[in-house]
């Protein structure tokens, strides 16, 4: 008879199969078990040991003893009169974060979080007037893909007609200042025997953490957005501080290294349209000439405002102006539309109540 254990249940939806199969062998099973367990998991949705099948009542029994596989909870649900759907999660600590699914005609994309909060304080970006409060772990990270899961109804994962088929790390925080535990959760994502998105339809948004950039590129292979949204170091280091740390000229060379940068592998530029700020017809010449030579997709995103945000979006014609020199130069369909922006799901809308813990005086 197996032994009671005393210790907390690990949760193995932020494991990855290697460390599964070593879970599994600790408790005295043969290593095939922990591919049943994961393709329960990741293809089919299951939360409970005891709607496994083809696995004995004694080793669910065990199995439940020493492993759990659990979810975020949502603490609310709103969804937009354009179809958005943003949940605020809550996790085991009580901290929260916000994913946002956007439906479109032939695919449907999620935008998840890497952290509670963010460290780098965008002024335009309403995360970032919200302190860091702790990053995500992995299984924070891949329980918002379960909950997207679970409510488009889209297990098994292999059938056709799925809608959720893109993921954007474009939500709250900087991934690569979480880069193990983002890039973790991506492979589990990635993993054929699962959900399998592939790493084509994943695109990891950063503010431009240089260092990390050509990792990502080698590790994940993932599609890869900039958020650069100034093209002079002056106006970038107020609208982007960690351009002061990591300048325009290092940021673009990244850029241009990446690999397997290609006509078919793009950089995106997103570049949000502020007024009177960065909307001129010589900041998108300006623009241009930073990235030329670089394949390369620009987005223009008109802003999204935000309670006592300090911009306001470009003009319609300002935004358009913009635009006709863009697609000039060969860059087609540039501008963004909005999606959800009636319950703040938008660009640069994302936010949530946790805040870090208070330092613990000294008596």
């Amino acid at each position: 008879m197996p032994q009671i254990s005393t210790a907390p249940p690990t949760d193995i939806t932020g494991l990855d199969l290697a460390e599964l199969t070593a879970h599994v062998e600790t408790l005295g099973f043969p290593a095939f078990r922990a591919r049943q367990i994961w393709r329960w998991v990741w293809r089919h949705g299951l939360t409970r040991f005891d709607d496994m099948t083809d696995l004995g009542k004694e080793t669910r029994q065990t199995l439940a003893q020493h492993l759990s596989i659990t979810r975020p909870s949502i603490s609310t649900r709103q969804q937009s009169r354009d179809g958005t759907i943003k949940w605020l999660l809550r996790f085991g600590d009580g901290h929260e974060a916000e994913c946002v699914y956007i439906p479109e005609s032939t695919r449907g994309t999620l935008c998840i979080s890497s952290q509670i909060g963010c460290t780098l304080t965008c002024p335009f970006c309403h995360t970032g007037t919200q302190r860091l409060v702790r990053n995500l772990s992995t299984g924070e990270i891949t329980g918002q893909v379960l909950i997207a899961m679970d409510a488009l109804g889209e297990w098994p994962a292999t059938q056709h007609g799925r809608r959720l088929t893109n993921i954007v790390l474009m939500g709250m925080g900087e991934p690569l200042y979480n880069y193990d535990n983002v890039a973790k959760a991506m492979h589990i994502i990635m993993s054929n025997e699962g959900i399998g998105i592939s790493k084509r339809r994943i695109t990891l948004s950063t503010s431009g953490i240089v260092p990390e950039i050509a990792r990502t590129g080698t590790e994940l292979g993932v599609n890869l957005a900039i958020s650069l949204h100034a093209s002079t170091d002056a106006l970038r280091d107020i609208l982007v501080p960690i351009n002061r740390k990591y300048p325009l000229d290092m940021l673009i060379e990244a850029c241009r290294a990446y690999p397997a940068l290609s006509n078919a592998r793009r950089i995106t530029w997103e570049y949000v349209m502020l007024d009177g700020i960065n909307d001129s017809d010589a900041d998108a010449r300006a623009l241009l000439q930073r990235i030329q030579g670089i394949p390369s997709k620009i987005n223009l995103i008109p802003f999204n405002p935000w309670p006592n945000s300090p911009y306001q979006c470009a003009a319609p014609e300002r935004i358009e102006n913009f635009a006709k020199i863009v697609m000039k130069a060969g860059y087609a369909s540039p501008v963004r539309t909005p999606r959800g922006d009636d319950i703040l799901a938008a660009c640069g809308q994302l936010k949530t109540a946790s805040q870090r813990p208070p330092k613990r005086q000294l008596a």
